[in-house]
């Protein structure tokens, strides 16, 4: 089956799992970091599967790995908020470890269609 739309692309929905995930995720947080750590992650994830769009409906490639690379990066964000998270013990392991999981599998994906590294 052909692609047609940025929905079916599989690095675009399980963008979107994690973006379920994380807003999960920041129902754990102290309040105190509602305009802080839980509003970084809630934009950084966000903009993974925003960017994956916007650069699926772009006409030319360098501009579609633009975006597939910025999407790539606030992949990064937030692979670096949940470390941070995990250290200041608002977050443990075992809560990270579906967002974790289908980070890295975003993150792989990523790389593959957008040739970062």
């Amino acid at each position: 089956m052909a692609v047609q739309s940025y929905k079916d692309l599989t690095v675009w929905q399980k963008s979107v799992e994690l973006v379920i995930e994380v807003y999960r995720l920041t129902t754990f947080l102290p309040k105190d970091e509602l305009y802080g750590l839980s509003s970084q992650m809630k934009r950084a994830v966000v903009s993974i599967p925003s960017n994956i769009a916007e650069g699926f409906r772009r006409n030319h490639k360098p501009e579609q790995v633009q975006f597939y690379a910025i999407s790539y990066g606030s992949g990064a964000e937030l692979e670096t908020q949940l470390e941070i998270c995990r250290k200041l013990n608002f977050l443990t392991s075992s809560q990270t470890q579906k967002a974790d999981a289908l980070l890295d599998e975003v993150m792989r994906m990523l790389n593959i269609i957008s040739n970062i590294h």
